[in-house]
């Protein structure tokens, strides 16, 4: 058995633990957690750590297969912009994108990232995947602006994901966004998902421009798709309404939903979302660093805390960050909304993020049989219980 203390433990399922001691199976399996009434005497084998023991993060939102792509975007480009260099810039040589892909996730193991919610549009993080320690569920994406594309985009994605599947990798198809999907595309994937009960993501309301181009029918996406693209809009009818409200029929309510970004998600928004379906299946994938990299604006987490909704952490690709670190991202959210515990934030980074996998059973916890890993975080500042930019992340399972 390992017993391994720190100045707190939390166990992200119950309030944190001053001077506890975690004991963990040789396997990393938890097995206890020892709550000394706040005072720590020395033991045999007792490991002792000023800062504070977590379990593994869960990152909810990544492109593993766009890490190729670090530093080649400038930031606050916007989102046509963006989406438009990764257009252009995402096909290299195969071999240089797999080492970058091998190089991601090693750095995210060690920066405590047990679990990942990864898009991908090939197969190009297969082996990576079935050789790493990081658990994932693969979002086969799929998109097709067009309807004539529609049941080739879908084979595509559905032969992606046997190939996931057939090496005991999870993986499910979801839709890309609302205005890259056609609606005959968005029923052929919600039927799909109905029937696998699989869990879907989309990347919802991440820029102005994706609100513009449902109301009117312009913007940066109508250009990206136009000249960009080349594709023909003609037969786009702009809804008039958000485009959440507007895709809110083509996502099961049977289907647990990750909403990934929201950045410009409003009050309205929600309750157009709560007349579909229910908040308990229904996941907010914060991603503040990607948002700002991008759009240079943070989501209303305000607002999300205020509905009390379920909230988790992602941290999009290095194309639209600088690493893939869950901790950054709450240093991010914690200078930036002082006013959120930190206790808080790391529900979030980890049993939220798991419980929006479907793997709590095994992940997101310091509880007895999981297998969560133990990240140590020190440079906490005691006084508030606050993180600071000088907190860091180490493994220890």
């Amino acid at each position: 058995m390992r017993k391994i203390a720190a100045t707190y433990i939390f166990p992200c399922n119950r309030p944190p633990v001053k001077n506890g001691i975690l004991i963990c199976g040789p396997n990393g399996t938890v097995v206890n957690i020892i709550d000394n009434k706040k005072e720590l005497k020395e033991e045999s084998g007792l490991e002792f750590y000023s800062g504070i023991l977590v379990p593994g993060f869960v990152n909810t939102h990544c492109h593993l297969e766009l890490s190729h792509l670090k530093g080649k975007i400038e930031e606050n480009a916007g989102i046509g912009g963006f989406i438009g260099k990764i257009n252009t810039l995402r096909n290299e040589e195969t071999e240089s994108i797999e080492k970058a892909i091998q190089f991601a996730d090693r750095k995210m193991w060690a920066a405590g990232i047990a679990a990942v919610g990864d898009i991908s549009n090939s197969i190009l993080t297969l082996d990576t995947k079935i050789k790493s320690k990081i658990f994932y569920h693969t979002f086969v994406e799929s998109f097709g602006f067009h309807p004539s594309r529609a049941e080739r985009a879908f084979e595509f994605a559905k032969f992606i994901q046997n190939e996931f599947q057939e090496n005991n990798l999870n993986a499910s198809i979801v839709p890309h966004s609302p205005y890259s999907v056609s609606k005959l595309l968005f029923n052929r994937i919600k039927e799909n998902a109905f029937a696998e009960k699989s869990i879907l993501t989309i990347h919802n309301q991440e820029s102005k421009g994706e609100a513009q181009f449902f109301i009117d029918g312009t913007g940066p996406i109508a250009n990206h798709l136009q000249h960009n693209l080349g594709i023909d809009i003609s037969l786009w009818q702009a809804s008039g309404k958000s485009s959440l409200s507007s895709v809110l029929k083509y996502l099961s309510a049977e289907n647990q939903l990750l909403l990934v970004h929201s950045t410009f998600t409003k009050k309205a928004d929600l309750d157009d979302l709560k007349k579909c379906r229910s908040l308990k299946n229904t996941f907010f994938v914060l991603c503040p660093n990607s948002n700002l990299y991008i759009e240079n604006q943070l989501p209303p987490v305000s607002l999300f805390r205020n509905e009390k909704l379920n909230i988790c952490l992602g941290t999009d690709s290095l194309a639209s960050n600088h690493n893939l670190s869950v901790l950054s991202e709450m240093i991010t959210l914690q200078q930036n909304l002082p006013e959120i515990e930190m206790e808080e934030l790391l529900i979030w980074a980890t049993l939220n993020g798991a419980k929006a996998l479907g793997i709590e059973p095994g992940f997101g916890s310091f509880q007895s049989g999981k297998k969560p890993g133990v990240n140590l975080i020190t440079g906490i500042d005691f006084k508030n219980m606050k993180l600071t930019e000088q907190s860091t992340v180490k493994r220890l399972v």
